[in-house]
C-alpha cells in the first residue's frame, strides 16, 4: 500500500533514517518551500518545483512527504513557529497578553498571505510541534486567569477563529493587489466606477462608501484600527467562568 494511503498526516509518518551520506531533509525541504510560496502563491508550489529548487528529484522528496498536503501541514506548522505566547507577571493581565498574540498572528498571516486560503483545509495541523507548544502555552496562561481547561480550549479556539477569518479578507487583498501588478490606489481608482454604481440603489451602503472615499487615502493603521474594534468587542467578552 502507498505511503500516502497509510499516512494521513505527516505527522503520523515518521522520518526515514539513512543510513548513507547526508541526504534532504525536512528542514530544508519546509525552508525552500516557505521562499517559494512566499515569492509565488501555492499555486505555484508543485513537488517537482521544489524538487528542482532543491536539485533533487521527486522521489528524495517523497522520503519525507507523501504529496502537496503533507508538505503543506509541515510548512504551515513552520509558520505557527514564528509566533510566541507572552509571558504573563500578574494572571491578572491576561487580556494584554492575548491582544498580543492576536496581533502577532494577524502580523504572521500578512507576512505570509498565501497561508490565509489554507489554513482551515491543512490536515492535521493540530498535530504539529509548534501549534501543539502554541496551543499548550496558551492554555497555561488562561489556567493562570482562572479559565478551566475546556473553557479555555474553547476560548483559545474562539480567538484563532477571529484573527484568521479576519485576516483571510486582508491576505486576499494583498494577493489580488499583487496580481494585478497595480497600487492599491490604481485598483481603487480603476473600480471607483463599478463601486459607485454597486451601492447607489443601498442607501446606507452609499453613505458609508461616500465616507470612505472622502477620507484620507487608505493606511495601515485603517485595517488595524477595525481589527482592533472586534478583538477589543472579544476581549471584552472573554471571562472566566469562575474566577
Amino acid at each position: 500500500m502507498a505511503d500516502d494511503q497509510v499516512f494521513s498526516s505527516v505527522w503520523a509518518r515518521p522520518e526515514k533514517i539513512r543510513t548513507t551520506r547526508p541526504a534532504l531533509n525536512r528542514e530544508q525541504i519546509v525552508t525552500e518551500a516557505i521562499k517559494l510560496l512566499d515569492a509565488e502563491g501555492v499555486d505555484a508550489l508543485s513537488m517537482r518545483k521544489l524538487g528542482q529548487a532543491l536539485n533533487a528529484g521527486a522521489t528524495s522528496l517523497y522520503r519525507h512527504v507523501a504529496n502537496k498536503d503533507q508538505l503543506l501541514e509541515l510548512v504551515v506548522d513552520e509558520i505557527y513557529g514564528e509566533l510566541r505566547v507572552p509571558a504573563l507577571d500578574d494572571p491578572a493581565e491576561w487580556r494584554p497578553a492575548v491582544r498580543a498574540l492576536a496581533h502577532e498572528m494577524r502580523e504572521m498571516i500578512l507576512r505570509h498571505p498565501w497561508i490565509a486560503p489554507i489554513l482551515g483545509l491543512v490536515g492535521s495541523t493540530y498535530l504539529g510541534p509548534n501549534v501543539v507548544r502554541l496551543t499548550d502555552e496558551m492554555l497555561g496562561l488562561l489556567e493562570d486567569a482562572g479559565f478551566g481547561l475546556r473553557e479555555g480550549d474553547s476560548a483559545v479556539k474562539a480567538l484563532f477563529a477571529y484573527v484568521i477569518g479576519w485576516t483571510m479578507s486582508e491576505a486576499a487583498w494583498l494577493l489580488a493587489l499583487a496580481r494585478s501588478g497595480k497600487t492599491e490606489e490604481e485598483w481603487l481608482e480603476q473600480v471607483r466606477p463599478a463601486m459607485e454604481h454597486a451601492v447607489s440603489a443601498h442607501p446606507r451602503l452609499a453613505r458609508l462608501y461616500e465616507a470612505h472615499r472622502d477620507a484620507s487615502p487608505v493606511t495601515e493603521s485603517v485595517p488595524q484600527d477595525e481589527f482592533d474594534y472586534g478583538l477589543d468587542r472579544f476581549l471584552e467578552g472573554m471571562r472566566p467562568t469562575h474566577p
